[in-house]
C-alpha cells in the first residue's frame, strides 16, 4: 500500500478519517508548536512500511512529523482529545491532551485502523500550566520501552518518530535546562477509559452512544448489536478481555507501567502513555516505578488489581447506556483473561508449550516466580537462560550457580516436562551471546549519559539494534 493510497483510505475505502465523525464532541483543533530545529533522532522504518509511509524522504518525514503538515487526504488539522480520569484514585475532570494531539489515522497491511498521536507537540487548551513539551530523554525512554515490549511480544504502541527540537526545557525531576523533542507514536486507538468518563461526568448520553458506536465499528466489530444497551455491555466485555491480556503480558515480561490512571488505559488493551516505567531486575512484587507513588498504589504486584479497578470505572461510566446488573457480567472475563495471558505469555517467553492442564500450568508459574523472588536471580537472564529449556546453555550462564542450588530442582523438573516450541530459534545469533538484551534502570541511564554529555548516540543505537535482534530471534 502506497503513501497517498493509505492516507486516502482511512475510513474503510473513503478519504475521511473515522475520528472526524466524533471530533466536534471529543476534540479541539490545535496548531503544532513552531520548533526552532528539527533533528531526526528516530524513524521506525519497519512500521512506516507497514502503514504505507515507508517511501517518505527524510525531508517529507520532517514536514509531517516535526512541522506537522497534514498527510494527504487525512486530518486537516491536529486534534487535541478531551477526556477525564482517575489519577492515583482521585477523579480529575481537568484533563485532556495537554502536550499531544491526534495527527492522522492510517491503516496497516492487515487493514487495522491506527492513530498517529504525538507527545511534546506544543500547548493545547488542555495544557493547564504546562509548556506542552517533551524532554529528549523522555522521547528516548519511550523508544526503548516500546521497542523492548514489542520484542517481548507485549501489546504496545510503537514509537514511530522522534525529532530533537532545539529548545531548552526546565524540569524539576532532571537536570535543567534539558533538551527537547517531539515524539510520534503509532497506536491502535488513543481512545481512553477517561474518554468515556468525561461523557458520564457531563451526562451526555448522545456523545456516549456515538463513542460506543465508533469503538465497536472500528476496534471491536464483534460487539455490534442493534440494541445500544447490549452493545455497550459487549464492548465492555471486549475491553475487559483485551486489558486482561495486556496486563498478563506485562507481568510475564516484568514490566512496571508506573502510572495506571484511567486516562492511561485505552480500549484496545495496548500499552501507551509511558511515564516512569521500569523493567524488573529481580522479581519483587512490591517494586514501585514512580518516585511519587509513595503508597505503592501501582506497584508491580498490584497491577492486575489496578487493571480490574480501572475497568470498574469504565463500567460506571457506561451506566449512561446500560443497567448495572447488565454491565457487571461483562467485567467477569477480565480475571480469566489475565490469568490465561500470564500463563501463556510466561510459556511463550520460555519457548515452551503449556501442558493444557490449568492446575499443572499454574504449578509451574508458582514454582518459577516463587523461586525467582526468593533467589534474587536476574529476571531477564533467567528467561534467556531457560529459553526452550536448554540445560547446556543454562549451565554456561553467568548465573549458573543459581540453577545448581537445590531450591531450583522443582523448577527445572517443571521446565523439562514441557514440549519445546520452535527450538530452532536457539540457533539465532541472539542466543549465542552470554546475556540477553535488558532495560533495567541503570542501563537506561547509562544510555542517556553519553547523549547528554557529548551527543554520542552510539550506545543507544547499539541497544536498539540488540532489541531488534531479540525481536527477530524470539518471533513472538
Amino acid at each position: 500500500m502506497g503513501y497517498a493510497e493509505n492516507t486516502q483510505k482511512s475510513e474503510k475505502g473513503t478519504g475521511r478519517p473515522p475520528f472526524l465523525q466524533l471530533a466536534g464532541k471529543f476534540a479541539d483543533p490545535v496548531q503544532a508548536a513552531n520548533f526552532p530545529q528539527q533533528v531526526l533522532r528516530w524513524r521506525n522504518q519497519r512500521w512506516a512500511e507497514a502503514v504505507g509511509l515507508g517511501s517518505l524522504s527524510d525531508s517529507s518525514w520532517a514536514q509531517h512529523f516535526a512541522r506537522f503538515d497534514p498527510l494527504p487526504a487525512n486530518l486537516p488539522q491536529p486534534l487535541a482529545m478531551r477526556y477525564h480520569g482517575h489519577q492515583f484514585g482521585t477523579y480529575n475532570p481537568d484533563l485532556g491532551d495537554g502536550r499531544g494531539f491526534l495527527f492522522a489515522q492510517v491503516r496497516d497491511t492487515a487493514g487495522r485502523l491506527l492513530d498517529l498521536g504525538t507527545k511534546g507537540s506544543g500547548q493545547t487548551p488542555w495544557s493547564r500550566r504546562g509548556d506542552g513539551r517533551l524532554t529528549l530523554k523522555g522521547g528516548v525512554r519511550e523508544i526503548l520501552a516500546a521497542s523492548y515490549l514489542e520484542a517481548l511480544g507485549v501489546n504496545t504502541s510503537k514509537a514511530f518518530s522522534l525529532f530533537e527540537t532545539g529548545e531548552a526545557l526546565e524540569r524539576n525531576d532532571e537536570p535543567s535546562p534539558t533538551r527537547a523533542s517531539v515524539l510520534v507514536r503509532l497506536s491502535h486507538s488513543h481512545v481512553r477509559f477517561g474518554t468515556f468518563q468525561r461523557c458520564a461526568y457531563l451526562n451526555d448520553r448522545e456523545a456516549m452512544a456515538d463513542l460506543v458506536n465508533y469503538c465497536v465499528a472500528e476496534f471491536h466489530p464483534d460487539a455490534d448489536d442493534p440494541d445500544m444497551s447490549r452493545k455497550a455491555c459487549a464492548l465492555l466485555e471486549r475491553i475487559a478481555v483485551a486489558t486482561g491480556k495486556m496486563i498478563g503480558q506485562w507481568m510475564a515480561a516484568g514490566f512496571v507501567h508506573g502510572v495506571m490512571n484511567t486516562d492511561n488505559f485505552n480500549i484496545t488493551g495496548e500499552t501507551f502513555d509511558f511515564g516512569p516505567w521500569r523493567f524488573l531486575a529481580q522479581s519483587d512484587p512490591n517494586f514501585t516505578a514512580a518516585y511519587f507513588d509513595q503508597n505503592g498504589l501501582y506497584r508491580f504486584g498490584r497491577q492486575p488489581v489496578q487493571g480490574g479497578w480501572a475497568l470498574q470505572q469504565l463500567a460506571s461510566a457506561l451506566l449512561l447506556l446500560a443497567e448495572a446488573e447488565d454491565l457487571a457480567p461483562s467485567l467477569a472475563p477480565y480475571e480469566a483473561a489475565y490469568r490465561d495471558s500470564f500463563a501463556a505469555h510466561t510459556h511463550a517467553l520460555l519457548g515452551l508449550a503449556p501442558l493444557g492442564d490449568p492446575a499443572k500450568d499454574i504449578g509451574l508459574l508458582q514454582a518459577f516466580y516463587g523461586w525467582m523472588t526468593e533467589s534474587g536471580a536476574s529476571w531477564p537472564q533467567t528467561f534467556f537462560d531457560w529459553f526452550c529449556a536448554d540445560e547446556a546453555r543454562a549451565a554456561a550462564s553467568p548465573q549458573a550457580a543459581f540453577y545448581a542450588h537445590p531450591s531450583f530442582a522443582p523448577v527445572r523438573a517443571a521446565l523439562l516436562a514441557r514440549t519445546l516450541v520452535r527450538p530452532e530459534r536457539l540457533s539465532h545469533a541472539y542466543f549465542q551471546k552470554p546475556a540477553p538484551v535488558s532495560l533495567v534502570i541503570e542501563e537506561v541511564e547509562a544510555l542517556w549519559d553519553p547523549i547528554a554529555a557529548s551527543d554520542d548516540w552510539s550506545a543507544f543505537t547499539a541497544k536498539t539494534g540488540h532489541i531488534e535482534e531479540a525481536w527477530l530471534a524470539l518471533g513472538l
